[in-house]
């Protein structure tokens, strides 16, 4: 299919989907008008723009999952959520703490503290600036709002690409309580409780926690490593509430958490060219026919453990005519991931750890208006304070030289190189050969932030919104290095031997002359160009050893040349028009730009940019074998045009977003073999539209449908990561990993089985159409059809029993995939959890 009569397809689909999503609209329309039942469908107070409005009333994109969708589907984190909400794509990579978010296609994140999510995570209105702040058990839950498209007027800096906003149940004043015990497959275990009460009129506090274990589901090469990706987490969280007065409340919140698991299997896609040699050292290559056979080849114990807390107190005072907010909080989270990162078996790479320790400080003031006004309005001021401390390394093994040696093309190469470059026989890629790095980052921002309702007439309300955000990072990075080989030049060993002696075998070879001077003159006057020739050569072959020395010396910062420090600044807006057509339609139009700032790579990849070159040349600062890349990608600018319509009846409600969204910028991660490289994408747009849908013909029956429809291109991108290391120009392409169809289905059937009992049968089908999975990977590719059910029965005694499973038919497809560590052709990749059932016992009171 041609490129344009692809996009003239998506064009029609997806005008076709908002026709019938129209129909759809004005069939419950009909219904509602024709049906004599009182039954009227709940309607969903949300607090996407910082003050409580119904889902109907607010004028942005927003995909809301309650309370009972969450207990009644058995989600347990966040990365469930996708199953219901078609936007949202969650995916766990090299360690638990590695979670990455994405929204509409656009996201970013990865397992260096330096890269900030485009999708801002909050829970009760705190800020988790990293996925290893995030993974966490959900607690007791009121809702899920996952607010779509760039929000970043409201929430500041690190909502680019939209916001994940959790919201969980406060203290209540009356006793309540509740147990819940599941057991299910793979020896999986989970026990969670929570109890609350008034200790006085004025003051309620609440307690709740729980443990999740699971056996792992990959099984490794090592007899003596148990299975791997399994769960092994606990949680605790204390709340208390004041309420000294109608006008005053104070909530203060504390939350601990702890991981321990083996994290994350890897299989094989592409066997390449390096298999053999693997095999001949003692590895295993595992049968890639079959990438979905979940086992993993490793000879080293995976270690992820996550240690995670903090307290945050939020007041609200209510004035005549305003509320004052305060929220404050501080954040701790320790997380060391140690993994052997060549997936074999083989003693190549043993370790590859990362020990990281991030503190945040976040404070909130707001002032909004209160009760019924001409002109709504709110300010507010937003602080942020982080301090991260990052030391990570590798460790060589035993096997790293002889597969070196043989990916030279000749043994022996190895040993030659240390004779002419005065090392001794056997440094290059010894035993105990290890990198260390250490970097800290100290990040400061703050924002400033007003939005103004103003009500032309009582169905009419044009908004206006404004934020100013200045953030500024301080960057430090050393590292040290005992990799030998890659600390010599090889153009400049012992006086240029290298290139003159493989010049002198190329020219023999070719001419069948001795290359002295005057044979290569003699070549020259009958041929000219031979000698040339012969060095390009020379220097191809010369910069393919150089691959091979993949761990360069670091040029450490700050120094005089590079200062370690950025400072950004920006003003975000949003415009919208909402007009209510009628009191069961309204129909919005809005523009609106986001912020993300510079993301540093805190990695051993980071590079000095090549514009600093000559400058560090003339300074002297330049190491053996420098090369250039980037040290920090740059901020992301995006930009949203979004007209959508809401429509609520008695019987159902459609929501439907028609959008054109740009992210100018985009912070692009990329593996290559032996590393990262960030860089910022020129610009990258999706046009695309949403529908999400609740019908409930009787009480008892509820369908849900939600779609996402996405035309991506990466409008601008040259100097993009290729496969193979190469550097191509996706300008014009279709970005990986983002699918252009994404579908949610859903029914529940509630019944009452006599006078104490009453049921659900519930089933969601997940479906996204065929994509590539990443962009430097060719002909690997991932398509979902994932469909998960659950059943229950509850009494009026408080006890419920419900059965659960997810991935029922066993769907099979990647999570992601990247180039094999140091084996040029091999492609690695996760694949999804398999099928996962179980039952669960329940009792409230």
């Amino acid at each position: 299919m041609s490129k344009n009569l692809g996009h003239k397809t998506r064009a029609f689909l997806m005008t076709s989907a908002a026709a019938a999503a129209v129909v759809t609209g004005a069939s419950l329309s009909a219904q509602a008008q024709d049906s004599s039942s009182d039954f009227t469908l709940e309607e969903i107070l949300v607090t996407a723009q910082k003050r409580p409005q119904t889902l109907q009333e607010t004028p942005i994109a927003v995909s809301v999952t309650d309370a009972a969708t969450i207990e009644k589907s058995h989600i347990l984190d966040i990365s469930d959520m996708q199953s219901v909400v078609p936007s949202l794509r969650v995916w766990t990579l090299q360690t638990s703490s590695n979670t990455n978010f994405a929204i509409r296609g656009f996201g970013n994140g990865a397992n260096n503290a330096g890269i900030e999510p485009s999708v801002g995570v909050f829970i009760d209105g705190v800020y988790r600036s990293r996925s290893a702040a995030q993974i966490g058990d959900l607690p007791r839950l009121q809702r899920v709002e996952v607010l779509r498209g760039p929000q970043s007027t409201l929430f500041g800096k690190n909502a680019s690409a939209g916001v994940i906003s959790i919201v969980t149940a406060a203290p209540s004043f009356e006793p309540e309580g509740g147990i819940e015990a599941s057991y299910g497959n793979y020896d999986a275990r989970q026990i969670k409780a929570y109890y609350t009460t008034g200790l006085t009129d004025t003051f309620a506090v609440s307690i709740s926690g729980g443990v999740n274990k699971r056996d792992g589901y990959i099984e490794t090469s090592d007899p003596n490593i148990d299975d791997i990706n399994n769960r092994d987490r606990w949680n605790i969280r204390g709340q208390a509430l004041w309420e000294p007065s109608e006008t005053v409340s104070v909530r203060m919140i504390a939350d601990y958490n702890e991981l321990d698991e083996l994290c994350c299997g890897v299989t094989n896609i592409i066997n390449g060219p390096t298999a053999g040699l693997i095999q001949l050292l003692g590895g295993t290559v595992l049968d890639d026919s079959d990438p979905f056979a979940y086992e993993s080849p490793i000879n080293q114990v995976p270690v992820n453990k996550i240690k995670d807390g903090g307290v945050s107190l939020e007041a609200n005072v209510d004035f005549e005519g305003f509320t004052l907010t305060s929220i404050s909080s501080y954040r701790s989270n320790s997380s060391f991931n140690d993994s052997e990162p060549d997936y074999t078996g083989a003693h190549i790479l043993d370790s590859a750890y990362n020990d990281a320790d991030i503190d945040t400080y976040t404070q909130e003031i707001r002032l909004s208006s209160t009760g019924v006004n001409k002109l709504d309005w709110m300010v507010g001021g937003y602080f942020f304070k982080e301090d991260i401390t990052q030391i990570q390394g590798l460790k060589y093994g035993t096997d790293t030289r002889n597969y070196i040696d043989f990916l030279t093309g000749t043994p022996g190469t190895l040993a030659t190189l240390e004779l002419l470059s005065g090392m001794p026989s056997g440094s290059f890629f010894a035993a105990d050969t290890t990198t260390r790095e250490t970097f800290t980052q100290d990040n400061t921002a703050f924002s400033l932030f007003a939005s103004l309702d103003f009500h032309l007439t009582d169905r009419l309300t044009l908004t206006g919104g404004i934020n100013y955000t200045k953030d500024k990072k301080t960057v430090t990075g050393s590292t040290v290095n005992g990799d030998a080989f890659s600390s010599i030049d090889l153009f400049t060993v012992n006086g240029g031997f290298i290139p003159t002696a493989l010049f002198g075998q190329a020219f023999q070879a070719n001419t069948g002359l001795a290359p002295t001077p005057e044979n290569i003159a003699f070549i020259e006057s009958v041929a000219p160009g031979t000698s040339a020739a012969i060095n390009a050569g020379v220097t191809s072959a010369i910069q393919g050893l150089q691959g091979l020395q993949f761990q360069p010396q670091f040029l450490a910062y700050p120094n005089s040349v590079q200062d370690g420090k950025t400072n950004d600044d920006k003003v975000t807006w949003q415009a919208r028009v909402a007009y209510e057509v009628s009191d069961n339609i309204n129909v919005y139009l809005s523009a609106g730009t986001g912020f993300k700032s510079t993301s540093w790579n805190l990695s051993r990849d980071a590079r000095p940019f090549a514009a600093n070159q000559a400058a560090l040349e003339a300074a002297g600062l330049t190491q053996v074998n420098q090369t250039y890349g980037t040290l920090y990608a740059g901020p992301e600018n995006s930009t949203v045009y979004e007209i959508g319509i809401k429509a609520r009846y008695s019987k159902g409600a459609i929501n439907i977003a028609l959008f054109d969204q740009t992210i100018k910028g985009f912070q692009s991660n990329i593996f290559q073999g032996t590393g990262f490289v960030l860089a910022n994408a020129g610009k990258q747009s999706t046009k695309g539209l949403e529908i999400d849908a609740t019908w409930v013909p009787i009480e008892d029956l509820e369908f849900r449908f939600a779609g996402t429809f996405l035309d991506p291109v990466f409008d601008s991108f040259p100097g993009a990561a290729g496969p193979n290391g190469t550097v191509v120009d996706l300008s014009g392409e279709k970005p990986a990993g983002i699918h252009e169809t994404s579908l949610s289905f859903a029914a529940t059937y509630f019944f009452e089985l006599g006078d104490s009992m009453t049921g659900y049968v519930r089933g969601d089908w997940q479906y996204e159409s065929e994509t590539q999975v990443v962009d430097n990977v060719d002909g690997v590719f991932r398509q979902v059809s994932l469909f998960n059910a659950s059943a229950g029965l509850e009494w009026e005694n408080g006890l419920s029993l419900s059965v659960w499973g997810r991935n029922l038919f066993n769907d099979e497809f990647y999570l992601s995939a990247f180039p094999g560590v140091i084996q040029p052709g091999t492609v690695n990749g996760y694949a999804n959890p398999p099928r996962m059932y179980g039952v669960s016992v329940g009792y409230k009171f």
